[in-house]
């Protein structure tokens, strides 16, 4: 399964720029998200098991282009684009999520070191 770090999805937003599929709750989503991400809530159905709750709504998600899954942190991004690939998407999961992308955007120590090591693994 593969992965995007922040930092070239970044470069993806100014040219083919892929669907930002961002599966946290909506409240999470209002306080703050990626320009242009959309939206489905569905991180604590994946995060208890019910995979149905994403694969209903998967008419929400265009085919024709590459889908970048968003979380909190990647991990239960890391199901959604699990069942999008199982579907026949090209689905890729932000490395790191939101918190990751934020880390990026403010240039953390800690996003530095976590960038180095996703280029490492």
């Amino acid at each position: 399964m593969s992965k995007l770090r922040p930092d070239e999805l970044d470069t993806r937003l100014g040219g083919d720029q892929p669907f930002i599929l961002d599966i946290r709750p909506r409240e999470a989503y209002q306080a703050a998200h990626i320009d242009g991400s959309h939206n489905l809530p569905v991180y604590d159905d994946l995060r208890s098991g019910d995979e149905d709750a994403l694969r209903q709504r998967l008419d929400e998600v265009p085919r024709d282009r590459q889908v970048v899954t968003v979380c909190k942190m990647g991990v239960i991004a890391k199901q959604a684009t699990r069942i999008l690939d199982d579907k026949g998407y090209d689905a890729t999961t932000l490395a790191g999520g939101m918190s990751g992308w934020r880390g990026y955007q403010d240039g953390t120590v800690g996003y530095r070191i976590r960038s180095l090591l996703w280029r490492l693994f």
